[in-house]
């Protein structure tokens, strides 16, 4: 597989899982009537940015995750103070733009002193205009500008924290669920792809390479499905075991393949190469013939295989809770888009298979009760509905920036050390 198609399947691969976690976010939030002010793939600035309705789209510089901005879930940055002199656009009678800088560049506005202002529950607007006190209604869509920057009014209907519990937590869950129901259609399409082990094989077939370009068996000029026949004058048959004592005695030493391709009868010389228990090596993965897949199997495989892997990250986060590892253990994004690149050179079957992982982990991952995940964003809410009051909303911001802080400090290191391991080989 080209370097370059490597690269963006890699890119693809992030932009997935990545994006539809936070679509799940969004969907569910619009649909509580929420305003959704950005949605986001990465942190750090902007590279690109297009407004699109009431929700700016957003693509940042730092690819470790994204964001789903609501309305009312942080202090809003632009505030309007009595006393303070703003200019307003007024259609059928309601105002439409506020602007609260550059008063003197605007053209057919109303300026004025603000004597009164509600912009979230009466949507109410008093002005002294020229000596005379003028109230107007506020549209509930009103756009207010300043340093020029636009940003849409938010109604108290239209904030976060307006909604119900149950509204709140679907919106917050709603990412690791879409990232659940990815893996297990990824899971599904890998087997469909890959098919399954027919009941009585007659042949073992290179199934895939440990690495395209390096393996012995790919310089050697193997091929994926080529049916292996002999080795060195030996029948292989179905004996797989067999095939793996004649390579691993074989460290440094030429071996001579015969193998079928396309009906034809093919020889191959091969030099296994010895690891470090002198155990000879070729590089590859053997498969037997496959069939496609019942649809009762294609489901079965797709919950297992959730079920395995769910099982295989929690181990992980057991290690991790008891500091079973070292820093080489852990992998941040620099890490992952390496395996990544690695496993889409394998592949389209096994990328697929990888991306339900990485979609899983995600969704997994974001439901721990750490500060500023989603797990720990729904253990408030749980209290809340628990007290019958929310947790005071400074107290909960403080929680998740220090969490937030946290987590980009380790991404940090894992990213640091990441570097240093490929720089290193």
């Amino acid at each position: 597989m080209e370097m370059v198609e490597i690269v963006l399947l890699t890119v693809l691969v992030f932009f997935v899982i990545v994006s539809i976690h936070e679509w799940g976010h969004f969907y569910f939030a619009k649909r509580a009537g929420i305003l959704v002010r950005e949605f986001a793939i990465g942190f750090g600035p902007k590279l690109f940015s297009v407004q699109r309705g009431e929700t700016r789209y957003t693509l940042r510089l730092i690819p470790a995750g994204g964001f789903v901005r609501m309305a009312g879930e942080d202090p809003e940055t632009v505030e309007i103070q009595p006393g303070q002199t703003i200019a307003v656009r007024l259609v059928n009678d309601r105002v439409t733009r506020l602007y609260l800088d550059r008063l003197d560049e605007r053209s057919n506005v109303i300026r004025g002193e603000v004597e009164s202002v509600d912009l979230e529950r009466s949507l109410k607007l008093a002005l002294h205009v020229e000596g005379e006190r003028e109230r107007y209604d506020v549209h509930p869509a009103a756009i207010m500008i300043a340093r020029g920057r636009e940003t849409q009014i938010a109604p108290i209907d239209r904030q976060f924290g307006s909604k119900t519990v149950g509204q709140r937590a679907l919106a917050i869950f709603a990412g690791p669920l879409m990232n659940f129901i990815l893996a297990f259609a990824l899971f599904m399409v890998y087997i469909q792809m890959a098919g399954v082990p027919m009941e009585n094989p007659d042949r073992i077939l290179v199934g895939s390479f440990v690495d395209d370009k390096e393996s012995p068996a790919a310089k050697a000029g193997l091929k994926v499905g080529d049916e292996i026949r002999t080795i060195n004058g030996q029948n292989i048959g179905v004996d797989v075991d067999k095939m793996l004592a004649l390579i691993g005695s074989s460290g440094g030493k030429q071996m001579e393949w015969t193998v079928i391709r396309d009906g034809k009868p093919v020889n191959i010389s091969i030099t296994p190469v010895p690891d470090g228990e002198n155990v000879g090596k070729v590089g590859i993965y053997p498969a037997y013939p496959s069939r496609a897949a019942t649809f009762t199997e294609t489901f079965a495989f797709g919950a297992k295989a959730m079920k395995n892997m769910t099982i295989n990250i929690f181990e992980g986060f057991k290690m991790l809770i008891l500091g079973q590892f070292e820093l080489d253990d852990l992998g941040g994004p620099v890490k992952t888009a390496q395996v990544t690149s690695q496993i889409a050179a394998q592949g389209i079957e096994q990328l697929t298979s990888w991306t339900a992982v990485l979609s899983l982990y995600l969704g997994i991952f974001n439901l721990l009760p750490i500060p500023a995940l989603d797990g720990s964003r729904l253990i408030f809410l749980g209290v809340e509905a628990v007290r019958g009051r929310p947790v005071d909303p400074n107290r909960e911001s403080m929680v998740h920036f220090i969490g937030f802080a946290m987590l980009m400090l380790l991404m940090l290191a894992v990213t640091y050390n990441d570097i240093l391991n490929l720089i290193q080989g």
